[in-house]
């Protein structure tokens, strides 16, 4: 009965508030708060929920393991993408989502900051892009690395003379050694291996090849930017003999006795060099067979890609097309 009375009490002090309120100052009234979940907006009461601003989620798009991938193209206000940002992790995490990735064009730089504070981490960076990405269940975090090798070529490319087609180098650790080496370089992205050891040959020397065979492989660890490397010696026949070196790298080109070449004291006294020229020797006199390039599709797609391996065994396979001529 206390409590009754109270309440009714408070309720009469309130009223009597208002009253004085409206009679002072009515425009001050029409402003006051009435209730916790209502505002005044003019003279109308608007429920609380219907002042929370909308937040719209990103766009993503599933991949094939489970996760969500963000595609960012068009420019976003820092605050915003971090509300998108924390709403859509919330939606992917109710849905059983893994793995979130975040591709960044270069032109938004600004989100990354919040995308770091949001917990996602550095995956890898390509010159027009950053990709970003984060696990977020509980469980083991199953996401794939980053790419680990870099791919690498050595040119083999040998004539009817038995003569090798050998550089020296104007920049980089053979600079000024005097040493005679094969034209070497970088599979560029997208690249075959067996079309790389053309270009190679062709930017460095200016002589025209076909491919044939991979001789021989090797792979080091901690190598270009602590990734591993993979390098593989090339053997290619040439289809011109003009040579026209590059002279932004190299230095001198020349073909050389095979013979003389294995001989160096350099190709001597190291082991993996001594070993490529002892292959290359034996290719010479018909004791050594590589792995051609035989072109396939995979059970995935319908791309098609090289698989290298020693044909002779087997009939009816094509080697490793040549761009610029068209032959196989």
């Amino acid at each position: 009965m206390v409590e009754v009375t109270t309440a009714r009490r408070s309720k009469s002090w309130i009223a009597s508030l208002r009253g004085i309120v409206q009679a002072v100052n009515p425009f001050l009234f029409r402003f006051m708060t009435v209730a916790k979940n209502e505002s005044w907006v003019g003279e109308q009461a608007v429920p609380a929920e219907a002042r929370v601003p909308k937040i719209d989620l990103l766009d993503a798009s599933e991949d094939a393991y489970g996760g969500v991938i963000v595609d960012m193209k068009e420019p976003m206000n820092s605050d915003l993408f971090a509300s998108a940002l924390r709403a859509s992790t919330t939606k992917w995490r109710e849905q059983g989502k893994k793995g979130v990735w975040i591709k960044l064009p270069i032109e938004l730089v600004n989100l990354v900051e919040v995308a770091v504070t949001e917990g996602f981490r550095y995956h890898h960076a390509e010159p027009s892009y950053l990709m970003l990405v984060k696990w977020i269940p509980t469980t083991a975090n199953t996401l794939p690395a980053n790419a680990s090798h870099r791919v690498g070529i050595g040119a083999f490319v040998t004539n009817s003379k038995g003569e090798v087609l050998v550089v020296q180098e104007n920049s980089g650790k053979f600079k000024g050694t005097g040493v005679w080496k094969l034209p070497t370089g970088v599979v560029d992205e997208g690249e075959d291996i067996c079309t790389a050891a053309m270009r190679e040959a062709r930017e460095e020397t200016g002589i025209e090849t076909e491919f044939l065979e991979v001789l021989a492989f090797r792979q080091s660890h901690n190598s270009f930017f602590g990734k591993s490397d993979l390098f593989f010696v090339c053997m290619l026949k040439p289809t011109s003999f003009d040579i026209q070196k590059q002279d932004s790298e190299i230095a001198a080109v020349k073909w050389m006795p095979l013979e003389e070449y294995a001989a160096q004291p350099f190709i001597q006294k190291n082991e993996q060099f001594n070993y490529i020229a002892k292959a290359c020797l034996e290719k010479k006199k018909g004791n050594y067979t590589g792995f051609s390039a035989v072109p396939t599709t995979s059970g995935f797609s319908h791309k098609q890609n090289y698989l290298y391996f020693n044909k002779k065994v087997l009939s009816g396979t094509n080697t490793c097309e040549n761009s610029h001529t068209g032959k196989l």
